[in-house]
């Protein structure tokens, strides 16, 4: 039986769960990958997909993210889109910042952001990833079908599985009941979808960039393991581009298939 129980999880949603049309798995192996193929199928706004566990999980340019149950929730939400793909700008931000703010209000402080869809640890205790973020589009009549994958750590995965740094979220406190942990960023990820929709990502990126854990600090840019630029990084723009102050002056990156790196 999966760990979360969609009787349990609407009690917690409350009002918001007529927002969400929630199916909870044992196993799968990408939950982005099975609700891009119900979606192509009309499944509507607002499905969720949580799979206690993923065999094939995939993260940004192509790297795995599995998880495992009790250590880790991954789930993804299916979002549509009316608008030119061109306006999703900044959307991983966006849901970033969604994300920060859920685990705030559960009394997590020292989550940070990286560009561009990281969550981070940070403070005191050091900087390790906690989470990240995968957003895969399709088109079809209908529009634009955005599904946002979510994968967050609960405790710290070993590290011989890693090539960075990673840390847990019980590393900054008692974990909270995982029903209410999943309701909580439900219900921030769809309030931030709301706000981005109207007006993009302009409106968030000032929030976004106090919780930049890297602002103002030396970085490389780097695509397919070579260094494309090193400079100071500015954070990101109001389209969620990355600034960085280099010799030849402000640069502006799109996420690509780019990755940011500490000097």
């Amino acid at each position: 039986m999966p760990l979360i129980d969609l009787s349990l999880l609407r009690q917690a949603l409350g009002p918001m769960a007529s927002r969400f049309d929630v199916d909870a798995l044992d196993s799968c192996t990408s939950t982005n990958a099975l609700l891009l193929e119900r979606a192509n199928q009309a499944a509507p706004a607002g499905t969720v997909l949580v799979s206690d566990r993923q065999t094939a999980g995939r993260g940004r340019r192509g790297r795995s993210w599995n998880s495992s149950p009790e250590d880790s929730l991954t789930f993804s939400l299916l979002w549509r889109w009316p608008a030119s793909p061109a306006r999703l700008a900044g959307l991983s931000l966006a849901v970033g910042l969604a994300l920060a703010r859920g685990l705030e209000a559960l009394g997590f402080a020292e989550v940070g952001l990286k560009w561009p869809n990281d969550l981070y640890l940070s403070g005191h205790r050091g900087e390790a990833k906690l989470g990240g973020i995968l957003v895969e589009l399709a088109a079809d009549r209908r529009g634009i079908q955005v599904v946002i994958g979510i994968g967050l750590n609960l405790r710290a995965p070993a590290p011989e599985q890693l090539e960075q740094p990673a840390a847990g979220l019980a590393q900054l406190g008692p974990l909270p009941e995982r029903h209410l942990l999943l309701a909580t960023l439900l219900t921030h990820l769809m309030a931030t979808l709301d706000a981005f929709e109207p007006q993009g990502f302009a409106p968030l990126q000032p929030e976004w960039q106090r919780r930049h854990i890297w602002q103002g600090r030396p970085v490389r840019l780097l695509e397919e393991g070579q260094v494309l630029a090193e400079g100071r990084c500015l954070g990101a723009d109001a389209e969620g581009s990355l600034l960085l102050e280099t010799r030849a002056g402000i640069q502006r990156f799109l996420a690509g298939d780019v990755s940011l790196r500490a000097q």
